[in-house]
């Protein structure tokens, strides 16, 4: 639950050294690829003994695969939708993940669904209506491209927590080095398709050094997160992860002007209040 815990609250302030780094004409894709892949390169250099054939290829290698898929998705998306969208909006809509979690978790590890499932989705869903209820035209879907990839991040990063709690087969430092090959790759396809790519002769030092700040931070945070997520159950380990919400707002307040409207506020809280009862959805 500490490495949960510790893993929430550096995610919840991650959003800043990336919004930095689109500011010195970085875009959020390429900071995403080049800090995971500095955390693979630290992560291949430490863990090379763990990168046995006979580890990897065990059977169940598809695991590793899908977690490093949807892994690279969920971080790619949170990186984009916390730099081009509202900070705590995006953050919302990415802790719909509960509602996912229990779908996910009831189809990878049976893990049975209570009475308190069914507040957790109803909850959810009335919460995110709520959030995207616009008085003239009513309940739209999300507005914006920040939204769309909170969402995004939520759905995958659910998927992802729990191939990682099924996964037993493979130990954290293999699965913390498919989520750095997973964003790495996912980020730099994205990347590609960009338009203006930057040049890097204008760099400065001090954006190179943040380049590195953040992959090494990467780096620990996957292997906080990894070790977390296989030792906590999928659902108990989302709720944990609402610290990432108070880290990100006590940041938002004093980094940023954005302000949540009254509605916004009365969804979020309705969201929170799904994942703090789906520590409790699961039966036995």
């Amino acid at each position: 639950m500490a490495a949960l815990l510790v893993g929430a609250i550096i995610w919840g302030l991650l959003w800043y050294p990336y919004r930095l780094l689109e500011q010195a004409q970085i875009h959020g894709a390429i900071a995403t690829a080049i800090t995971y892949v500095i955390a693979l390169l630290i992560g291949l250099a430490i863990f090379r003994n763990h990168l046995r054939k006979s580890r990897i290829f065990d059977g169940q290698t598809h695991l590793l695969f899908w977690i490093g898929v949807f892994a690279g998705w969920a971080n790619l998306a949170y990186v984009l939708g916390v730099i081009h969208g509202e900070i705590m909006r995006v953050l919302l809509l990415f802790y719909l993940a509960p509602l996912w979690t229990i779908l996910f978790a009831r189809l990878l590890l049976n893990e049975q669904l209570s009475p308190h499932g069914y507040l957790v989705i109803a909850l959810s869903l009335i919460g995110a209506m709520v959030m995207l209820w616009q008085p003239k035209g009513g309940f739209s879907l999300p507005s914006s491209y920040g939204d769309w990839m909170g969402l995004s991040a939520g759905f995958m990063f659910a998927l992802s927590n729990v191939l990682s709690r099924k996964d037993q087969y493979h130990d954290i430092q293999l699965k913390s080095v498919a989520v750095w090959v997973g964003v790495a790759l996912i980020a730099s396809g994205y990347s590609l398709l960009l338009r203006d790519l930057p040049v890097f002769d204008d760099i400065s030092p001090n954006t190179y050094l943040l380049l590195a700040g953040v992959g090494l931070i990467v780096f620990f945070l996957s292997l906080v997160m990894q070790y977390g997520l296989t030792h906590v159950p999928a659902n108990q380990a989302i709720v944990i992860m609402l610290f990432e919400l108070v880290a990100a707002a006590i940041a938002a307040h004093f980094l940023t002007d954005e302000a949540m409207t009254i509605r916004e506020w009365i969804g979020g809280v309705m969201i929170i209040s799904a994942s703090l009862f789906s520590a409790r959805m699961n039966r036995g």
